[in-house]
């Protein structure tokens, strides 16, 4: 799972509708619609880096585009083609635009001297399949095309070259295309290189010209947040889709924000919606997948990763998450099992000072040491009776307060109770007892793991290391790509598993 918000940001997130007033949206959560979110992922369509997703039934049922004639076109390629193809490719119409490009690949190829604009074509298409490699293939060989330009920058932000592709679109806005998207983008390349503060002087200098513009609340967005202004941060990621609700990055930006403060409803939204467009990305397929896993609905994230996988099939991360999911085809949700489990916990956690008993009982429990009913059932009737004036009478009366919620003395005696740490915490040097009883939420694990840890019961780090690794695999959602995790995790700070 990806933790950071440069990482999460770089990758790609999900969020549909985003609330309009600054914060707001990062501390609401909603119920999770299963179904409704299977829906949405089946509409996901893979490509290599981005992936397309249909928006909307009535842009399936649209007049399809006649892709070999825009493909094949002759005159000089414009914005407004690139928008035919990215129209398509959310139409439903993706497999056919891949098969008219390699028909097209195959021509250019055999052919000696490609006019540019067949080159210009084939790049964009490309780079609207999230091809990034075999984009540039193609838009490197153009010299003096703003769009090919404009877009062979983009294409190079995605292959992480961030200098070259400031200097691609300093170069496209000479060739004239919209000079200030051009500095919005070039600013954003600039801070992805590492130079900060001269991408916040270039930003700020366009701010007459771009404040009006989604990029431009994006790119401030991403300078805040890597200044730690978190909130400064979400408040222009959010007005960046308020301008342009199919804004990916500033989506994906708002989405990761949500996921690492465990507002998983909403992630799962935004990172729905940024995938209703070109360009997407990959870890917006992988971090919804997670995000369905840890809301238990299995299909809609074997759906995303298979997708991840048909794009790269070399894709680790993606072949482990689906390993796990795979390894819970046999488990199943009883929410009446749950809903009852939960009953009994709440009645057993309350206090025996909450019912009408004798003040002989009362006292006699509290020398006992008995505070809950469910110490109650974790004792036997010879142990009752051992303690000081607690006879017959006191006895029949705890019976019958038992009975009365359907538990009798002692039911629990033999159940599992928490693991003990497997150390003396008397033995232990100042530093070791401080770093057992730290809580495991200082290793900064992923939503996932940390989901199993509660599960398990275990919050501070010396619980967990006495665990085995057959333990925590045996245990709901728990699977090998959790353990590698804390496995990796227990090793930066010098510990591991019990049996490691």
């Amino acid at each position: 799972m990806y933790t950071s918000r440069s990482q999460l940001r770089t990758l790609g997130v999900f969020v549909p509708d985003i609330a309009r007033d600054g914060r707001r949206s990062i501390l609401k959560s909603e119920k999770v619609v299963q179904n409704k979110h299977a829906a949405r992922a089946r509409r996901c369509i893979s490509g290599t880096n981005h992936f397309m997703v249909n928006e909307d039934r009535n842009v399936e049922t649209a007049e399809p585009i006649n892709l070999r004639e825009v493909l094949r076109d002759s005159s000089q390629f414009s914005g407004d083609q690139v928008a035919v193809l990215e129209t398509a490719a959310c139409g439903g119409q993706i497999a056919e635009l891949r098969v008219e490009l390699n028909s097209l690949r195959s021509d250019v190829d055999v052919a000696g001297q490609p006019s540019e604009t067949e080159l210009a074509r084939l790049g964009v298409g490309y780079y609207v399949l999230g091809k990034h490699r075999d984009a540039h293939h193609y838009l490197e060989r153009i010299e003096g095309d703003a769009v090919a330009t404009f877009y062979r920058a983009i294409v190079l932000v995605a292959l992480e070259q961030f200098d070259e592709a400031a200097d691609e679109f300093a170069e496209a806005e000479r060739a004239g295309y919209d000079a200030v998207e051009c500095k919005l983008r070039r600013a954003g390349a600039i801070r992805r290189a590492g130079r900060i503060d001269e991408a916040e002087k270039l930003l700020r200098a366009t701010a007459s010209a771009g404040a009006t513009r989604a990029e431009y609340s994006y790119q401030m967005g991403c300078i805040l947040s890597d200044q730690d202004d978190t909130y400064g941060a979400i408040e222009y990621f959010e007005r960046a889709v308020d301008m342009d609700s199919h804004h990916s990055r500033a989506l994906f930006a708002l989405a990761g924000e949500n996921a690492l403060r465990g507002n998983d409803d909403e992630a799962i939204r935004l990172y729905e919606q940024s995938l209703s467009k070109p360009p997407q990305y990959m870890g917006a397929l992988i971090n919804l997948g997670l995000l369905y896993e840890d809301a238990e609905n299995y299909r809609a994230a074997e759906f995303c990763f298979r997708r991840v996988l048909e794009n790269d099939p070399t894709h680790e991360m993606a072949r482990l998450y689906l390993k796990d999911i795979e390894a819970t085809g046999d488990m199943y949700y009883d929410e009446d099992s749950a809903r009852e489990e939960t009953r009994l916990q709440q009645l057993l956690g309350r206090p025996v000072t909450d019912f009408e008993l004798s003040v002989r009982s009362r006292n006699c429990l509290e020398h006992l040491g008995i505070v809950t009913l469910g110490d109650l059932t974790r004792i036997n009737e010879p142990q009752l009776l051992a303690g000081k004036n607690f006879g017959e009478t006191s006895l029949t009366e705890i019976r019958e307060l038992l009975s009365s919620h359907g538990l009798t003395v002692g039911q629990h005696l033999n159940a599992e109770t928490r693991r003990k740490p497997d150390y003396a915490i008397n033995d232990l040097s100042p530093e070791e007892r401080e770093t057992m009883e730290s809580p495991v939420t200082e290793l900064n694990l992923s939503v996932r793991s940390r989901k199993c840890m509660s599960r398990l019961g275990i919050t501070q780090i010396g619980e967990l290391l006495s665990r085995s690794a057959d333990e925590l695999l045996g245990s709901k959602n728990f699977g090998v790509t959790s353990l590698n995790e804390i496995r990796a995790k227990l090793t930066e700070v010098g510990l591991s598993l019990r049996n490691d």
